[in-house]
């Protein structure tokens, strides 16, 4: 039996460069999104929205119908960016959902499978915003899956499990960008403020989930990985 990786919100950004990454690895891609891939990812890809709780656990058993996935990358997710004082139940709603409740939904799904094989890799991709950042209320949430992180890190260790998290930020996604408008000061301050310089890219972000996910990485468990350029040092404002 094949290894094999499901990545949430694999269709583009951040999620499509992990799952090139996890194809040239050598192992077989599940991808759950919305819209599909491009063509030329060697992926299978399952329609669903991650919004709708019965919609993802109807698209988590199709995946599982093959055999059981040692691999999770809990990626997919939202920013409903917005001031306290705007930031309506609605958004909170949201976004608690798809950055938070889709992940634990994944995760509980391929958590048999795994305890069978005594073997487990789980990355959950957080957000550099988790550390505190302006008009984000609602994707505050993130840091959730920093304590959901370390609690599934303790809960699964003994069943051969890892739990890791990454927290990019800023990449150049377009996400990024729906959030940050380019022309906007405040993104102008965030890109000046990047200590190497540079804006992150979605390969960036790749190469630190797919050390998580390797073989090699199974003394490491219930951390988090900042990728942001060095932007979490004392730059926790902008």
């Amino acid at each position: 039996m094949s290894a094999r990786t499901l990545v949430t919100g694999g269709s583009g950004g951040i999620g499509l460069a992990i799952a090139r990454r996890e194809i040239a690895a050598g192992r077989a891609v599940v991808v759950l999104d919305r819209a599909p891939p491009p063509e030329d990812l060697a992926a299978r890809f399952i329609a669903v929205d991650m919004m709708d709780e019965a919609a993802t656990a109807d698209g988590l058993a199709a995946a599982l119908a093959d055999g059981p996935i040692t691999r999770l990358v809990n990626n997919v997710g939202m920013v409903r960016p917005a001031t306290l004082d705007d930031t309506t139940g609605a958004d909170f709603a949201a976004v608690m959902r798809l950055n938070l409740g889709a992940a634990i939904q994944a995760t509980q799904a391929l958590l048999p499978g795994m305890r069978v094989a005594r073997f487990g890799r789980i990355v959950n991709v957080s957000s550099r915003a988790a550390y505190g950042k302006e008009l984000r209320t609602a994707y505050a949430i993130k840091a959730g899956l920093l304590g959901a992180t370390r609690t599934w890190a303790l809960e699964l260790g003994r069943d051969g499990i890892t739990v890791n998290a990454v927290a990019p930020g800023p990449i150049a996604t377009p996400l990024f960008t729906a959030a940050n408008p380019p022309d906007a000061p405040r993104t102008r301050a965030i890109i000046e403020s990047i200590p190497v310089a540079r804006m992150g890219l979605p390969e960036d972000v790749a190469a630190a989930v797919g050390f998580f996910l390797s073989d090699d990485a199974g003394f490491i468990t219930g951390q988090t990985l900042p990728v942001c350029g060095g932007i979490t040092v004392g730059k926790g404002s902008v």
